[in-house]
């Protein structure tokens, strides 16, 4: 029997929209998958990990409306509930991060505290 494991983390249709972009590029890698992390660092004491990798042995893999997302086994206790989103606005354009487990944020927005 299988275990079904919900992704620790969600991707808002913007998010979706921007990362399914960005994989119908020219010269995409498709070996490679989206990769939501944390690493040591930044003004909080953890920051975001956001990009396309390989895969690893202590990855696991999600799909998230049909993208596929790989997460350290680690890191979901960092990220669970996290919303990653991306704004297209004036005044700034990225994705975006939102973690209902942080602590505190800085006013990058990228870095946290748990």
């Amino acid at each position: 029997m299988e275990t079904i494991v919900s992704a620790p983390v969600k991707l808002t249709a913007n998010a979706v929209a921007e990362v399914k972009r960005l994989m119908n590029e020219p010269g995409f890698d498709a070996s490679q998958y989206l990769r939501i992390g944390v690493k040591g660092g930044g003004c909080s004491g953890l920051s975001y990990v956001l990009g396309f990798d390989v895969k690893e042995g202590d990855d696991e893999l999600f799909e998230i409306e049909g993208v596929p997302v790989i997460v350290k086994s680690a890191h979901g206790i960092y990220l669970f509930g996290m919303e990653v989103d991306f704004s297209d606005g004036l005044n700034a354009r990225g994705f975006v991060f939102k973690n209902p487990n942080a602590s505190s944020t800085c006013g990058c927005g990228t870095s946290f505290s748990v």
